[in-house]
């Protein structure tokens, strides 16, 4: 059986399209659709079933993609392999939040820099966005803050962000003792906000955590940057809810103080998401094993 036929049934089966197959392997649509018409003349059985929106595989095609996908990644990791020890080097795109990537991610990526790793990075405020971009194969990597669905994408839990509500310290000490532990979204709500986007998703994720409620609030500030929100917060802008990571430093000097403590803080999972199949080849897998154990320590 041509393997050839046999990498592009695979692709199909991870991508549930023959569009998106045809993306990822660089053909066009009709030679793919040609190529699976063969395999399934060869085998005398459909391996698909065409839908509106991309295919669904039969019985026997979910069978055969069991049996031939471990090996057909298996000669693809040895064929990188033989290529990673031939250039010397490989290069790793990667994408995610900006913050997060710019913080974590890239910088514990770096020792692989001497490694002959060479490095290209993306950066994305919308989960949807990257993972779209990682099926398509514009991305090795992607950090996400949603797990992606379907057979093409798999991903790992990365590590939980604790998000913290601050504001600069003139604000704080407006409030007594015990008053934001007992009238916290009553007296919130008369501060001004700074946020990344005027639906302000990080306020709303918090105030739906913590006091189970919607926030009866409005942008101050709005910009598409978490490190701008804390420097604004710092100046004393409004309150903001920011990462715990990002913002650690200006809590120990002072520079922001966090209003509540509540016993649960509100916490956001970020996954890290491959192309299924593709963590046989070695510069992937790589920096991949290399973010878990980095982020053990987050």
């Amino acid at each position: 059986m041509d393997l050839t036929l046999l990498r592009t049934f695979v692709t199909v089966h991870r991508a549930g399209s023959f569009t998106r197959a045809a993306a990822l392997l660089g053909l066009s649509q009709p030679a793919v659709t040609s190529q699976i018409r063969t395999l399934e003349r060869q085998l005398g059985r459909p391996l698909f079933l065409r839908r509106a929106r991309g295919v669904t595989p039969t019985t026997i095609g979910d069978e055969l993609a069991h049996r031939a996908a471990p090996h057909l990644d298996a000669l693809v990791e040895i064929a990188e392999a033989e290529l990673d020890e031939e250039s010397g080097a490989r290069t790793l795109h990667l994408a995610g939040p900006p913050e997060f990537s710019s913080m974590r991610a890239l910088p514990a990526l770096t020792p692989l820099v001497a490694q002959g790793l060479a490095l290209r990075s993306s950066f994305f405020t919308g989960a949807e966005e990257a993972l779209e971009g990682l099926a398509a194969g514009h991305h090795d990597l992607v950090i996400a803050t949603a797990r992606p669905r379907g057979g093409l994408l798999t991903a790992s839990a990365l590590c939980d962000e604790e998000h913290v509500l601050v504001a600069a310290p003139r604000w704080a000490g407006r409030f007594g003792p015990g008053t934001l532990r007992h009238k916290g979204p009553v007296v919130l709500e008369q501060l001004p906000v700074v946020e990344v986007h005027e639906s302000l998703p990080l306020v709303s994720r918090y105030w739906a955590a913590v006091f189970e409620s919607r926030p009866a609030l409005a942008g101050t500030v709005i910009v598409p940057d978490l490190r701008a929100v804390l420097e604004c917060t710092a100046a004393g802008a409004g309150l903001a809810v920011l990462p715990r990571y990002l913002c650690e430093r200006a809590l120990e000097r002072g520079e922001v103080v966090a209003l509540l403590d509540p016993p649960v803080p509100p916490l956001r999972t970020y996954f890290l998401a491959v192309r299924t199949g593709t963590l046989a080849l070695p510069h992937i897998a790589r920096a991949h094993e290399w973010l878990l154990r980095a982020a053990a320590d987050w």
